[in-house]
């Protein structure tokens, strides 16, 4: 039965570089992981072996270190769209580069005052500390001739002691858990979100101020909703985002239920009066849904998992 080439692509997956710009005595700290996935002109290669129009998943990881010293990273959004536009413009071949990136974040520690003891304590401005709340990805495809730019973090936990309740679901024989009218509303956020920017013509964002406002609109949503369910403070954080930042026409989250469920004390004469939780890992309620600009129509993908 004959056979034909489907849909193929190859690079170099997680490229480590970490940039450090010395501004004097005080340095700055890009950290990222670079994944380059390049498509085209290419069925010659899976057909007989020949390389002709193949160019080195090394040299695209020599690429990723050489830009850094060029071009600098300003922004992962930026980095992203500078790889993408080299190998699309550089190699005929090579119709579409799609660059994937996670960013790890750091902050300064702050040094001892002026009045330390320590011998130059005070000039201390290179040293870090990694911070834990959450990655930040985003993921540039550049065909010659637009762009799509889908940025995000994930693994950002978020905990609502109170002002949420679940009650009024749907009951059959296996229901067994009780209705709530005060609970813990804890979740692991994975959020992606879309820009509108896609022609060299139009006005580009500013990558590191869309992501700190963006992440910014979300959290608040998510603090100041008064949750009856999940799902309704996940509609309200991807609004607030719609709403507050015009760059953006999409988003989409997948939001896990970390369940905390009161412990009995009574076999201890002591009562809990929503004071003490146990924490369950799994299994948990998985939600996800995409908020959209009206008139805009879906393109992040379903399932976040490789995104």
């Amino acid at each position: 039965m004959p056979t034909i080439l489907g849909q193929n692509q190859y690079g170099k997956a997680e490229n480590r570089v970490v940039k450090i710009t010395r501004d004097g005595a005080t340095h700055h700290i890009k950290d990222l992981n670079v994944s380059v996935a390049l498509s085209g002109d290419m069925d010659e290669v899976h057909y007989s072996g020949s390389n002709a129009n193949v160019l080195p998943t090394d040299t695209t990881k020599n690429t990723v270190y050489a830009f850094a010293k060029e071009h600098g990273i300003d922004s992962a959004e930026q980095f992203g769209i500078h790889l993408a536009r080299h190998f699309v413009t550089s190699q005929e071949p090579i119709r579409t580069a799609r660059i994937r990136i996670e960013e790890y974040a750091w902050e300064r520690i702050d040094a001892s005052d002026a009045n330390s003891r320590f011998i130059g304590a005070d000039e201390v401005k290179h040293s870090f500390v990694r911070k834990g709340q959450e990655t930040r990805v985003t993921q540039i495809t550049y065909d010659g001739s637009s762009w799509e730019v889908v940025s995000g973090l994930k693994d950002l936990v978020v905990m609502n002691s109170t002002n949420s309740e679940f009650w009024g679901y749907v009951k059959d024989k296996y229901t067994t858990l009780p209705e709530a009218y005060d609970r813990i509303l804890a979740t692991q956020v994975s959020g992606r979100w879309r820009f509108n920017w896609t022609d060299d013509e139009q006005r580009m964002p500013h990558w590191e101020k869309s992501y700190e406002q963006t992440r910014k609109h979300m959290l608040q949503a998510f603090a100041e909703t008064y949750s009856l369910s999940l799902q309704q403070t996940l509609y309200q954080m991807g609004s607030r985002i719609i709403e507050n930042r015009s760059e953006i026409d999409e988003v989409r989250f997948s939001l896990p239920n970390k369940h905390h469920f009161l412990v009995d004390l009574e076999p201890f004469g002591l009562k809990n009066d929503n004071e003490v939780y146990f924490a369950a890992d799994r299994p948990y309620g998985l939600i996800e849904a995409t908020v959209l600009r009206d008139g805009c129509e879906p393109r992040i993908p379903v399932d976040l998992t490789n995104l």
